[in-house]
C-alpha cells in the first residue's frame, strides 16, 4: 500500500517526525492477529502504545511496524517490521524483516541469530580505528546538534561512519558483519528489542553506558574487543547527553 500511504502523511515529535497510514495499518494487522492466535498476551506498539501491563510470566509483544518512516516514504529500500517477544523484561526472541527487499533476521534467547538458515557471527574486529560504525540521529534539533557534534569528534577515530536511518536494520548490520559496531541515542524499545537480540545473539555486546542496559539514553553494539574503547569513547564525548 505504499503508493496509497505516503499521500497520508502526518508527522509526530517534530515536523520531521513521520508517520504514514501504512504505519498505523500494520500495527492493526500485527496487534489483530497476535490477538488473534495468543488473546492472553499484550502488545507495545509504536504507533498505539501499549493496551495493558503485562502480569509476571505473560508475554508482552514489543513491534514497530514500519522502522525507516523517512526511508519508506522515499522509497529507499531500507525499512523493517521489528517484533520482539519479551518476558518478565528479557527479550526471548525476535524478528525484523526489511519489507522493502524480504531480507529476514531471527533470534531466540540462547538459540543464535539466523538469517536464511545460516547462523550469523558479528564481526571479529578487534580495532575501533579499523571500524565501520553505523548511528542513526533524532528528530530534534537541540539533539541533532549534540549528535553532530559527538560525531564530529569520532569520525576521525574510526574507519568511517554509516547512517542507513533504521536501528532495528543497523542492529540485524552488525549481527552479520556488515557493519562492525552501532551507537545511537534515543532508541525506544521497538526499535532495538528484536535487532538488538539479534546482534547479542550472534556474539556482539549489547549494552548502554556505565553499566546501564540499552535504552533511550544510548544503544551501543559492538564485538567485545570493540565495544570497550567505543564506549569509553562515547562517554569521553557525552555522546548520552544533550537534549
Amino acid at each position: 500500500m505504499r503508493a496509497e500511504a505516503i499521500t497520508d502523511v502526518q508527522t509526530k515529535s517534530t515536523t520531521t517526525d513521520v508517520v504514514t497510514a501504512a504505519d498505523r495499518a500494520v500495527e492493526r494487522q500485527v496487534i489483530d492477529s497476535l490477538r488473534s492466535a495468543r488473546p492472553g498476551d499484550t502488545v507495545l506498539g509504536e504507533e498505539y502504545g501499549e493496551a495493558a501491563a503485562p502480569g509476571p510470566g505473560a508475554v508482552r509483544w514489543i513491534l514497530d511496524p514500519i522502522d525507516g518512516t523517512v526511508n519508506y516514504l522515499y522509497g529507499l529500500p531500507q525499512y523493517a517490521v521489528s517484533l520482539a517477544a519479551e518476558v518478565d523484561g528479557v527479550v526471548r526472541a525476535g524478528v525484523v524483516i526489511n519489507a522493502a527487499t524480504g531480507d529476514e533476521w531471527t533470534a531466540t534467547l540462547g538459540g543464535g541469530a539466523w538469517r536464511d538458515g545460516r547462523r550469523l557471527r558479528c564481526s571479529e574486529r578487534t580495532e575501533l580505528a579499523q571500524s565501520l560504525v553505523g548511528t542513526g540521529f533524532g528528530y530534534d534539533a537541540k539533539r541533532r546538534a549534540h549528535q553532530g557534534a559527538v560525531l564530529a569528534q569520532l569520525i576521525t577515530q574510526v574507519r568511517d561512519i554509516r547512517r542507513f536511518g533504521a536501528a532495528a536494520l543497523d542492529l540485524c548490520a552488525v549481527g552479520e558483519g556488515l557493519l562492525d559496531a552501532y551507537f545511537e541515542k534515543g532508541l525506544n524499545p521497538w526499535d532495538h528489542a528484536a535487532g538488538g537480540l539479534i546482534a547479542a545473539e550472534a556474539g556482539a555486546i549489547v549494552a548502554g553506558l556505565a553499566g546501564a542496559p540499552p535504552g533511550l539514553d544510548m544503544v551501543v553494539a559492538a564485538p567485545s574487543a570493540v565495544f570497550t574503547p567505543l564506549h569509553d569513547l562515547l562517554v569521553e564525548l557525552d555522546a548520552a547527553g544533550g537534549a
